[in-house]
């Protein structure tokens, strides 16, 4: 059975768990009715059942490829890029006056979460480009918008980001690329940036990069470092490609996984580009864009999730061991687990972009810093789903599914990567407890009111849901008493432990809206009777003894 687009699952989120439908009150996002948003998705739906998904296999088994500096992409993926680049979906949420559609980014990573169960290596495309039409709305001058934005929302160009050198990873401000004027408003940049997702591509007429470096006079750390936008063409008096700009793809990395998706070592050698910004604020403008790929890549764990647990269950249906295996209780316990994981991380993803949407749309404080305390949690624990439902999926093929035909193993190769790029998960869990903590917890207290909220009905699976929230409330006071540095170490369980009991939130509203014993009632039960009791070994880890921890000295670990 090939893989199906999960539309029904996002009709019945946005109708009775994360409603869209406040969205669509306010002017920005009024075309946002439901019957609009139903016929996006059943059509975005029906392009990533049909078009990309046929392409998973291929991208995996006939890698991106460089021949001679030229990159060549892997069979389908011209078709299937052109389905998304004509079907409108790059500018699903960018400003229609530049030829975007407007829509609420909670549609759009519904949107993603579609296109990366069908085909993870080739949504990485326009996720980037995505990212990028942000970062330019926000930060760029007027010229620079009317020549990039209408050629990267239809897809003609694309576009990436530049952070990453050998030595500066997740310490940014280590970067060594420099950028010189050469005295008409243009620079000359050079360095080398390495694991740049889609640096080139025969799919489009033009790259453009988004360029982390230092100007002359720049200071040290991050606060010295500027954004240029380095095209790999440069724009003619038309805007049309024209000379080759001074950069090139040195070599492609050979990966784990993504394998279609093609991630380059890049040598900039005094290219020219354009200031995106004020001089030594590139942070602040591309923080813009990996937030948004934060949350974005929240979805891709989720969206290749999905195609794991389908693939799975799919499996255990056919497969007769002593009967069909998905009678057998381990079996159904796997299959029950990575459903009810899958759906409490999508909802998780979708809370975070509703709230960032009603921000942009009405201009809400609460509702900002509601979306930037979930993002941190949206990227982490929707990676981190997306890891352990396809390393799932593979133990419920069992032998079969450590081998390479199946299929079961990709979506584990490919996936795993999305817990390292665009900020660790620990780096998210710091963030957490952390500046998300640094308005005195406002923002998460009204999150745990919410869960709380949620669990004040008269329903049976309501009172472990409200203990949860409350074991919740009483860690993030501890962990509020302790200095910042101190919560560090228990962060990433403070962060399980809280997307634990947003993902009970979720299945309690879904239960109470299905009334009746039903599926999503039963699924309530597993999430809320089996996964939810980890909540408290999550906790105990989060507010163990910090000293502990820093008395381990580096002889300990390499004795």
């Amino acid at each position: 059975m090939p893989y199906r687009s999960p539309v029904a699952d996002f009709g019945f989120i946005f109708e009775h768990v994360v409603p869209l439908a406040p969205l669509a009150a306010t002017g920005r996002y009024a075309e946002a009715d439901a019957e609009t948003v139903a016929g996006i998705l059943a059509e975005a739906g029906r392009m990533s059942d049909e078009v990309l998904a046929p392409l998973q296999r291929a991208g995996d088994q006939v890698p991106a490829r460089l021949e001679n500096g030229v990159l060549r992409s892997s069979p389908g993926y011209d078709k299937g890029y052109g389905a998304i680049a004509g079907g409108g979906w790059i500018g699903l949420t960018a400003d229609p006056a530049q030829g975007g559609m407007g829509l609420p980014q909670a549609v759009n990573m519904a949107v993603n979460d579609m296109m990366s169960g069908a085909c993870l290596s080739l949504q990485l495309k326009p996720l980037l480009t995505q990212g990028q039409i942000e970062a330019l709305e926000h930060h760029a001058d007027p010229a620079m918008q009317a020549l990039y934005l209408p050629r990267l929302i239809s897809g003609e160009w694309s576009g990436t980001m530049n952070l990453t050198e050998p030595q500066a990873g997740s310490d940014v401000g280590a970067l060594r690329a420099k950028a010189e004027p050469n005295g008409d408003g243009s620079y000359a940049v050079t360095g080398q940036k390495i694991y740049i997702s889609w640096g080139d591509s025969d799919l489009v007429s033009n790259v453009c990069h988004l360029v982390l470096a230092r100007l002359p006079d720049a200071a040290e750390g991050t606060r010295g470092i500027s954004l240029f936008m380095v095209p790999k063409y440069l724009p003619d008096a038309e805007g049309n490609p024209g000379a080759a700009n001074d950069l090139r793809v040195v070599s492609l990395e050979h990966k784990m996984g993504l394998h279609g998706s093609p991630t380059c070592v890049m040598a900039f050698e005094g290219a020219t580009g354009w200031l995106v910004g004020a001089p030594h604020k590139g942070m602040a403008a591309m923080f813009t864009m990996m937030n948004n790929a934060r949350l974005a890549v929240g979805v891709q764990g989720i969206g290749v999730a999905e195609a794991a647990c389908q693939k799975a269950t799919e499996y255990a249906a056919e497969r007769s061991q002593m009967g069909a295996i998905i009678q057998h209780a381990d079996v159904r316990r796997m299959l029950a687990t990575m459903r009810a994981e899958v759906f409490a991380a999508r909802c998780i993803a979708l809370d975070c972009a509703t709230a960032l949407d009603m921000a942009r749309a009405t201009g809400s404080a609460e509702a900002a810093a509601r979306g930037a305390a979930l993002t941190p949690i949206a990227k982490s624990w929707g990676t981190a789903v997306g890891i352990a439902v396809s390393d799932m999926g593979v133990q419920v093929h069992g032998g079969m599914g450590f081998i390479e035909e199946t299929g079961a193993a990709q979506f584990f190769r490919d996936v795993r990567v999305t817990a390292i790029y665009e900020g660790t998960n620990g780096i998210q869990a710091m963030d957490l407890v952390g500046r998300k903590l640094a308005d005195g917890g406002t923002a998460v207290r009204a999150l745990i009111a919410e869960i709380a909220a949620t669990a004040a009905v008269d329903h049976p699976l309501a009172p472990p849901v409200a203990a949860a929230a409350a074991a919740l409330s009483e860690a993030t006071e501890a962990l509020l008493a302790r200095a910042p540095a101190q919560r560090f170490g228990g962060a990433d369980a403070y962060l399980r432990g809280f997307a634990r009991a947003l993902g009970a939130q979720y299945h309690l509203r879904a239960a109470l809206a299905e009334g009746a014993q039903g599926p999503r009632t039963r699924l309530a039960r597993h999430y809320i009777t089996r996964l939810l009791p980890g909540l408290a070994g999550s906790l105990a880890e989060a507010l163990a003894d910090p000293a502990a921890l820093e008395q381990i000295t580096a002889e300990d670990l390499m004795a």
